[in-house]
């Protein structure tokens, strides 16, 4: 009787594992259909952003979308995401890869996967030029506007634990209330803080803190498990730095042609290196 039980729980395991769905492969997947739907901001110039004279989105991640589109062989499609859907929108398989100022993070990384960097940018704090404010140091227990759902905002929080984090909509509403005098300081990338400043009246001048709080790698963002494709995007991002297609497309975007004027000092490499 014993065995005969035995042997139940053996075909009622089988039979368990027989009825399990077979993992997709994703890259097999996207090379079938002959796209790749792509995540990106199309709010984040110079990165994603709509050019007014052609109504495309263009912008440094829009590039490396195509680049990783035609590496893979297929065609791509591009997603607008905000910066709280990113990896939502991901891991629920709406999208395939996410090029949306994702940087990295030890606690995303449980989420999902990311490339090889292919790009970084200092995390820094706008302030109002007549706020006598220079020090991060001065700034711990006042108000700081940042981005919601961004890196920014979870990163501030660790390194000024007295103050009050405010999470707005994306970096223009933050920027509004800086100069409302809702917050204090900004915090995110140096490349979007630059384009604010760019941006500000004679009448309300803002300056970058000199100092970043810290440097922030981005990569690509990939389903967790995904190990097929994750390894092809990574292929695809290392022949772009050997051929020099990386470094062009970062000159189109950031170089001295470019109102940011930022010569570029990372080169494409494994997170950690």
């Amino acid at each position: 009787m014993i065995k005969v039980k035995n042997l139940c729980h053996v075909f009622l395991a089988m039979a368990a594992i027989v009825a399990m769905p077979a993992q997709a492969n994703q890259l097999e997947e996207i090379k079938k259909k002959g796209e790749l739907v792509c995540g990106t901001l199309g709010t984040s110039q110079p990165f994603s952003f709509q050019d007014t004279k052609t109504r495309q989105v263009v912008g440094y991640d829009v590039d490396f979308c195509k680049l990783i589109a035609d590496g893979l062989g297929v065609k791509v499609n591009y997603k607008l995401l905000s910066v709280a859907a990113r990896i939502p929108e991901l891991s629920e398989g709406r999208v395939d890869i996410v090029a949306a100022n994702l940087g990295y993070s030890e606690d995303r990384a449980k989420q999902i996967d990311f490339s090889h960097m292919y790009y970084i940018t200092p995390q820094k704090l706008l302030v109002r030029a007549d706020s006598g404010l220079k020090t991060l140091e001065q700034l711990d227990g006042l108000r700081i506007g940042a981005t919601r759902g961004s890196s920014s905002e979870r990163e501030i929080k660790k390194h000024l634990p007295k103050s009050d984090v405010i999470g707005y909509a994306d970096s223009s509403a933050a920027y509004l209330a800086l100069q409302q005098k809702k917050v204090s300081a900004q915090f995110a990338s140096e490349l979007a803080l630059v384009r604010l400043m760019l941006q500000s009246p004679e009448s309300s001048p803002l300056e970058i803190m000199e100092k970043s709080v810290f440097d922030e790698p981005w990569g690509l963002g990939i389903r967790k498990g995904e190990e097929a494709l994750l390894q092809a995007v990574n292929k695809i991002l290392d022949d772009a730095e050997a051929s020099g297609e990386a470094a062009r497309i970062f000159e189109k975007w950031f170089g001295q042609d470019t109102q940011y004027k930022i010569k570029r000092s990372f080169t494409i490499q494994p997170l950690g290196n």
